[in-house]
């Protein structure tokens, strides 16, 4: 499988009230980093007429991460059926290896003009779930 990584640090403006990162953000990397790795790796012509939605989260929150903590994320794709991926989110501090949050989501490609449901084609698959 494909997997793409990515390294951020935790600033100020992503802590709650406890001084923890916020729920809200995790979400926020989520969504960013699915949508660097589909940038990465796509061909323009499919970036440019396909769009992907979000149908589910499910997120497990493991350990908090908090100011200036160095956290990796990486992203990968589980499988594919029809117009729907699973996505797979780990983010760990990276200095420690601790596991901070696990998520999966469910993602449906879009037709970018007509926003219907698109089958995902063998060449997406290639790139994203057999390709390492």
């Amino acid at each position: 499988m494909s997997v793409f990584k990515k390294t951020l640090i935790v600033v100020e403006d992503d802590l709650d009230d406890l001084n923890h990162v916020n729920n809200v953000r995790y979400v926020q990397w989520m969504q960013d980093i699915a949508k660097d790795h589909w940038k990465a790796k796509a061909p323009d012509e499919l970036i440019n007429t396909t769009v992907w939605v979000v149908l589910t989260h499910h997120i497990t929150y493991k350990n908090a991460a908090k100011l200036n903590d160095v956290i990796e994320l990486q992203t990968y794709i589980t499988k594919s059926k029809g117009p729907v991926s699973i996505r797979i989110v780990e983010m760990s501090n990276k200095e420690t290896g601790q596991l901070l949050v696990k998520a999966k989501t469910e993602w449906c490609l879009l037709n970018s003009e007509t926003f219907k449901p698109m089958r995902i084609s063998e060449e997406i698959a290639n790139i994203f779930i057999s390709n390492p």
